[in-house]
């Protein structure tokens, strides 16, 4: 059902960097430059992610209560999310763990305030 998120930045630049590290630890490539913004994914068929400054050219601000949630295949994967996006500067929001369900979550926030949850399923 979902195409593609989008989450707002001030300094495309800056957080195009942030996300072409971030990504990279998990195999993922930018997909393309198109205009006001980015997108990372496996394919434009897939469910895809983008940064993009806003089109009414006003201030990008975190919304609140709105997070995008990215699904890895282990907890390896959500640990190295959640590692390399405070090594990049971002914001811990909650370190990887158990969240009870078989979800294994972690919380961040990028560098423009934007929350990010890396997660996975686990069999129990």
């Amino acid at each position: 059902m979902i195409g593609y998120t989008t989450v707002g930045t001030n300094d495309l630049p800056r957080a195009t960097a942030f996300y072409d590290a971030l990504f990279e630890v998990v195999g993922l490539q930018q997909l393309g430059k198109f205009g006001r913004g980015v997108g990372w994914g496996t394919a434009w068929d897939k469910p895809c992610f983008a940064v993009m400054t806003p089109h009414d050219g006003q201030a990008a601000t975190a919304g609140n209560g709105a997070m995008v949630a990215l699904v890895y295949r282990d907890p390896a994967q959500v640990n190295a999310m959640h590692a390399k996006a405070l090594a990049l500067g971002g914001k811990d929001e909650g370190a990887p763990d158990d969240r009870g369900g078989g979800f294994y979550g972690a919380y961040f926030r990028d560098l423009d305030g934007n929350k990010l949850c890396a997660f996975c399923l686990v069999k129990g």
